[in-house]
């Protein structure tokens, strides 16, 4: 068995760890939800949790009322607001609304991507991958990338690490670096070109036929299970899952 130890630094901080969540929508909205989950195991174990920085440039529309996690009283407004707005109320935090467009801007522990094309996600991966700092100061630090992807009925997600993780002595196979979803699909290079976004869509209804209704949060409830594991447990066996909700099935990335 092989598997990844944690960084130490998330482990025992001296800080809250910081989060970068990127992309408000179907996914996005059920991540959020989990993190909160999270942060409260996190901090009723003695640690000092999670600050989520929440960024969508995109509104509230009709459409996303159902799939997404917003209502009628939400239309119009900006979709990181909403939800870091509706998460501090309920739990009392301080987490921040972005609303603006991710370009890789602001660095954090963790970066979470919830975008909707191979395009997008590939262009992200390059500007974080390509500009990485070997800071000294861990609270500004990249350890590591996760992102999600979907298509109707299928999708995965996959947990990257940004920089090498020095690893402990242990009696298993260890690795110290996962490999990030560009680099483990380097198919999605070769998707950039095609137009895998088709746009907003008018209604509900026709939103289901781009993404069935529980693909969003199965993925995100795995997804947050894995950086759960990361704190809880403090090392993974696998890095990533891929759900089929045809067949009911969800398969592990191992961590090789």
């Amino acid at each position: 068995m092989t598997v990844h130890y944690t960084a130490p630094y998330l482990l025992n901080p001296q800080h809250k760890i910081t989060i970068d969540l990127v992309g408000m929508g179907g996914t996005g909205s059920r991540v959020i939800s989990g993190l909160a989950r999270i942060n409260e195991g996190l901090c009723s174990m003695g640690h000092p949790g999670i600050h989520v920085r929440a960024w969508d440039d995109d509104i509230v529309t009709t459409a996303n009322i159902g799939r997404q996690l917003f209502s009628a009283a939400d239309i119009g407004q900006n979709k990181a607001v909403v939800l870091a707005s509706r998460i501090n109320r309920y739990f009392g935090y301080e987490w921040e609304a972005m609303p603006m467009f991710y370009g890789g801007q602001a660095t954090s522990n963790i970066l979470i991507t919830c975008v909707d094309s191979a395009k997008a996600r590939v262009m992200l991966g390059m500007k974080i991958e390509g500009h990485k700092r070997n800071v000294h100061e861990p609270t500004d630090r990249r350890y590591y990338w996760m992102d999600f992807g979907n298509s109707q009925k299928t999708g995965q997600c996959v947990l990257g690490t940004l920089h090498p993780v020095k690893q402990k002595r242990s009696e298993h196979h260890t690795r110290s670096s996962l490999q990030t979803v560009t680099k483990k699909f380097r198919v999605l290079t070769k998707m950039m070109g095609k137009d895998d976004d088709p746009g907003p869509s008018c209604s509900l209804a026709e939103a289901l036929e781009k993404q069935d209704l529980f693909i969003n949060s199965t993925l995100a409830e795995f997804g947050c299970n894995i950086i759960w594991k990361l704190f809880k447990e403090g090392m993974i066996t696998h890095h990533g899952c891929f759900v089929n909700l045809d067949t009911l099935t969800a398969n592990p990335i191992k961590i090789v």
